[in-house]
């Protein structure tokens, strides 16, 4: 195993940090302790104090515990958009000593169904405005009650920021059954019972998906989660004075722990926004002095090309980090211009709660995935023998290290197949095909596994296959990921219409698919055929459509 990048090692860095056995609820006692009145929060220029947060959390943690018997070990689900309820939430679970289950709000009834199915939630944490997607499955499969928040509840005074709609709404009047107001929770007033949660039980359980089509749930313990979080701010030298964007959705990995947990680890202040807007970040990072921003190509890309930006919004930035794709050279180059700042790029997944590579803040190389972190072993492999390929040669990428999942969720072959035991050492294939240069500095490929890479989001082709063959008319579908000019990739169903039934058109095929599932994964290309091609034992020939694809498409030119 190579250790070039030693060389390129952030300087005064311990190869290996010492990780404390504490739960994460640990972190906002702390944080309480040593800065109560500080913000811990901001969202639409209302604060929300440390010392608050711990209250309010704890609050609903006994909530959870007293009026609903939520036990040890047990799995809540969590479902709204960036706000500070979702972070409350978060850590309430944790501090009733359950499971969070973050959910991605775009998601829909049927994508929802198989969530609470498989994970045996029997309640969820909502926003009001996303109940119409969950009251259906209220009764169904043991979920039993929701606890429903409202945004405005947190905006506490008047915002320099026009309020986004949902944000502004009013809490609802009146509530279905089976569903309790985040205010009647904490009116209750009920403490919860000593914490009991060791650093070996589950904390969070992130799904992610794959070539089998139905979601996993990766587990993740206080111990794995808490790794991931110091890496992420120590690697950058980052302390309680540092001031985060939080734009990043906290559903995702990458958002939960670079811009909520390891915030909160230092005691730092999240400036929270609840959906992406590019000219609210511009004014959020000159208004709050925003000192740290984590985001992803596509934000970067779609934030650099408002009209406008000066740079003096961007003076006080000292670190802007992401991750999701690779970052064109043009667009790293304006962001250089306008702030002085390096776009630090890194690589992780699910699996692996966030990053395992970094680039060195120092020495940063472009469109890499950095070098391995804390704690870390990476090596490129040839996938068929597993045998390690020098550098330069292309292989799969295996990382170990204390940040890797338990395994999935009910899931243990696919948790067999996940791992392999490399000299004594426990490492996760990661399905990305990559290479090392001379300096140890890891750079992607290609993909092993079948996944589109869409504005940062991995969509899992037979996922939305699946989904497609509840449509009568679809007899069969192929989803391939083709180039895109603003998201990297997007989804393209190739579709075999059934004989005898009504035939959509393409616009009544993707406007029926939108209504399925989240968004982000729905296809915005259709294109009806005769047939598919399929191998001699009947496997669907995905990479020859694919690779049609992607030679028919005009080369995308990097965003300017």
């Amino acid at each position: 195993m190579s250790t070039a990048h030693l060389k390129h090692w952030p300087p005064g860095l311990p190869p290996q940090l010492p990780l404390p056995r504490s739960p994460l609820f640990r972190l906002i006692e702390q944080a309480a302790e040593r800065h109560p009145d500080k913000a811990c929060t901001l969202f639409y220029d209302s604060a929300l104090s440390y010392a608050e947060f711990r209250r309010e959390a704890e609050a609903l943690a006994g909530w959870l515990q007293v009026e609903q018997g939520l036990a040890r070990g047990e799995r809540v689900l969590l479902m709204m958009q960036n706000s500070p309820q979702w972070v409350l939430a978060y850590y309430a679970i944790l501090r009733a000593d359950a499971v969070v289950v973050p959910v991605n709000p775009m998601n829909r009834e049927a994508e929802l169904r198989h969530l609470v199915q498989d994970s045996g939630a029997r309640l969820a944490i909502v926003a009001q405005d996303l109940l119409p997607e969950v009251q259906p499955l209220l009764g169904e499969a043991g979920l039993a009650h929701l606890l429903l928040a409202c945004y405005r509840d947190h905006v506490r005074g008047p915002s320099a920021l026009p309020l986004p709609d949902f944000v502004a709404a009013p809490p609802l009047v009146t509530l279905p059954a089976g569903c309790t107001a985040w205010r009647t929770a904490l009116a209750a007033g009920h403490a919860p019972r000593p914490c009991e949660a060791g650093p070996e039980d589950l904390a969070v359980m992130p799904y992610t998906s794959g070539t089998t089509g139905q979601p996993k749930a990766c587990m993740h313990s206080h111990a794995s989660a808490m790794a991931s979080l110091m890496a992420g701010v120590h690697w950058f030298g980052l302390g309680p004075e540092a001031v985060f964007l939080s734009a990043l959705p906290f559903f995702h990995v990458t958002g939960m722990v670079g811009s909520m947990n390891g915030p909160l680890f230092l005691g730092a202040t999240l400036v929270i926004l609840p959906r992406w807007d590019r000219e609210a970040a511009a004014a959020l990072i000159e208004r709050h002095r925003v000192t740290v921003w984590q985001s992803i190509a596509t934000m970067m890309v779609d934030f650099l090309a408002q009209p406008g930006l000066r740079r003096e919004q961007l003076a006080s930035l000292r670190v802007v980090r992401g991750g999701g794709a690779a970052m064109p050279a043009a667009v790293a180059a304006r962001l250089k211009a306008l702030s002085g700042l390096d776009y630090v790029e890194g690589y992780g997944m699910s699996e692996t709660l966030a990053a395992t590579h970094i680039n060195p803040p120092q020495r940063p190389k472009p469109q890499c995935l950095g070098i391995p972190i804390f704690g870390v072993q990476a090596r490129v492999v040839d996938p068929d023998t597993l045998t390690e390929l020098p550098a330069g040669q292309a292989g799969e990428i295996l990382v170990a290290g204390p940040q890797l999942m338990q395994g999935y969720w009910r899931q243990p072959e696919a948790t067999a197949q996940s791992f392999v035991l490399l000299d004594g050492q426990r490492f996760l294939r990661t399905g990305d095909l990559g290479w090392v240069d001379e300096d140890g500095y890891f750079f992607m490929s290609d993909r092993l596994k079948r996944m589109i890479n869409a504005s940062g989001y991995k969509v899992w082709p037979a996922e939305v296959e699946a989904l497609m063959y509840q449509h009568p008319a679809v007899q069969e579908a192929c989803v391939i990921g083709v180039p895109d000019a603003r998201r990297g990739e997007t989804v393209k169903a190739l579709v075999v219409l059934r004989a005898g039934v009504p035939a959509p058109d393409e616009a009544a095929l993707i406007a029926w698919c939108h209504a399925q599932m989240a968004a982000y994964k729905s296809p915005r290309l259709i294109e009806f055929v005769p047939s598919l091609p399929k191998s001699g034992s009947g496997k669907l020939m995905w990479r020859e459509l694919q690779e049609q694809a992607r030679q028919a498409a005009t080369p995308i030119p990097d965003p300017q």
